[in-house]
């Protein structure tokens, strides 16, 4: 994802809206959260995905490609209580603060909590503290940024556009730079299930190690389940390479989730 470096002039993204209340990116012609209901995938996907909210405690730290509207963080801030967090995200075309506040109207959840974060926002602020979370946005093309991050993550948020409309976000060097910045037993989760995503990141040395095996979650639970399907590939890092590279060559996997696709009339993100 290509944009202006921190310090730099922002870029601003344009936007469509969809049914008045889901912002899409004109430059990737993809939504900035799911359809159905963004909140729900959030949870499904990045929280759960991540073994999240169980393993927060004091220090832990959540990295996350694709800041957006911040609902991601909006959300971790609700499922944290008052556990002392960081959050660090990377986004190169950060949304203004009445196009964030117009998004979180259809999530009255986060809406209640976010008045701090729109101000802080508003105000030109990409540092500041929520409740126990320490947050920081680094803009700019993550590509450039993250490779200069000092920090490790224990957890991260793989949230960019799809694949297919904005693969830069998902190369094969990018990963790298995911893997050698999350900390020893760390986790992935994303919506995507592209393949050459997995590998890259499989790559990177998300599914190596001698002590655990590869963890595949595909949740059934009501509508949610395409989201579930979709997300849970979360990759702890130490896995063996001979589970990960079995999953990685397993196709009922995406035929489970094209199907269930096809039956709840939903759009897939791949």
């Amino acid at each position: 994802m290509a944009g202006q470096e921190q310090g730099a002039e922002v870029d601003w993204p344009d936007l469509d809206w969809r049914d008045g209340s889901v912002p899409v990116s004109r430059r990737f012609d993809d939504p900035y959260f799911s359809l159905a209901d963004g909140l729900a995938e959030t949870r499904h996907v990045f929280l759960a995905g991540n073994g999240l909210p169980g393993r927060f405690c004091d220090g832990f730290s959540i990295a996350e490609l694709g800041f957006g509207t911040g609902l991601n963080l909006l959300a971790t801030m609700i499922a944290a209580g008052g556990t002392a967090l960081t959050y660090t995200s990377f986004e190169a075309f950060p949304m203004a603060a009445p196009d964030i506040a117009r998004a979180l109207e259809a999530f009255p959840e986060a809406q209640a909590v976010a008045g701090d974060f729109l101000r802080h926002w508003a105000a030109g602020a990409r540092k500041f503290t929520l409740g126990g979370i320490a947050v920081e946005v680094v803009i700019g093309d993550a590509r450039a940024t993250l490779p200069r991050w000092g920090g490790q993550a224990d957890a991260w948020f793989l949230d960019g556009f799809s694949p297919a409309k904005n693969p830069e976000l998902w190369s094969d060097g990018l990963m790298a730079e995911v893997a050698r910045h999350t900390a020893r037993g760390g986790t992935f989760a994303t919506y995507t299930t592209a393949g050459h995503v997995r590998r890259a990141l499989v790559d990177a040395g998300f599914a190596r190690g001698r002590d655990t095996e590869l963890l595949e979650r595909a949740h059934l639970n009501g509508k949610m389940s395409l989201i579930a399907l979709e997300a849970h590939l979360a990759l702890p890092h130490a896995t063996t390479a001979r589970h990960a590279q079995a999953l990685l060559e397993h196709t009922a996997f995406q035929e489970r989730l094209e199907r269930v696709g096809m039956d709840m009339g939903l759009g897939l993100r791949t």
